[in-house]
């Protein structure tokens, strides 16, 4: 794609959070291990990219407090929630402390030792590949090294500002 056309205007950040709110998503815990201990944040904006060689790409914001953190991992994991996780999706997605954060849920070191929820719907442990700043945000695109699954089949989905089970 070449630049943008500047016939048109953009439209405004309110619109846009409005109509993006529409558009339902999965719910994820994306973690890593830091040198001061392990971090994670809520996040619905994850994506496949490719499944040869399979790879999904998960967004920060790079104001976010554990962002430090991601920006100097080399590994971190998509932990895709089921209905049950609602609690620990709010502490991730909060101001809660970061070492509080990992006190709720049973976490377990991946291969790379990045925290794994235990009994998340999907694990997706990651080795980042490369990343694109975008505006606000950081988008890390990790190429697979592992996953977890667990034989939960409902998915703890957000829309409309709000959680939805399926």
């Amino acid at each position: 794609m070449g630049a943008m056309d500047h016939r048109f205007d953009i439209v405004d950040s309110k619109a846009f959070r409005s109509g993006m709110s529409r558009l339902g998503a999965a719910v994820n815990i994306i973690t890593t291990q830091g040198v001061d201990g392990p971090h994670g944040f809520t996040a619905s904006a994850v994506c496949s990219v490719s499944d040869s060689p399979a790879t999904l790409l998960a967004c920060i914001n790079r104001s976010a407090s554990c962002f430090p953190a991601f920006e100097a991992a080399r590994y971190f994991c998509v932990n895709t929630l089921a209905p049950h996780h609602e609690p620990i999706a709010d502490l991730f997605g909060g101001k809660t402390p970061m070492a509080e954060r990992f006190l709720a849920g049973g976490w377990e070191a991946g291969k790379s030792g990045v925290p794994v929820l235990d009994d998340a719907l999907v694990s997706f442990e990651c080795c980042l590949s490369h990343f694109i700043d975008q505006e606000t945000h950081r988008v890390l695109f990790g190429s697979i090294i592992g996953i977890r699954a667990t034989t939960e089949n409902s998915a703890l989905l957000y829309q409309d500002r709000r959680y939805v089970r399926i």
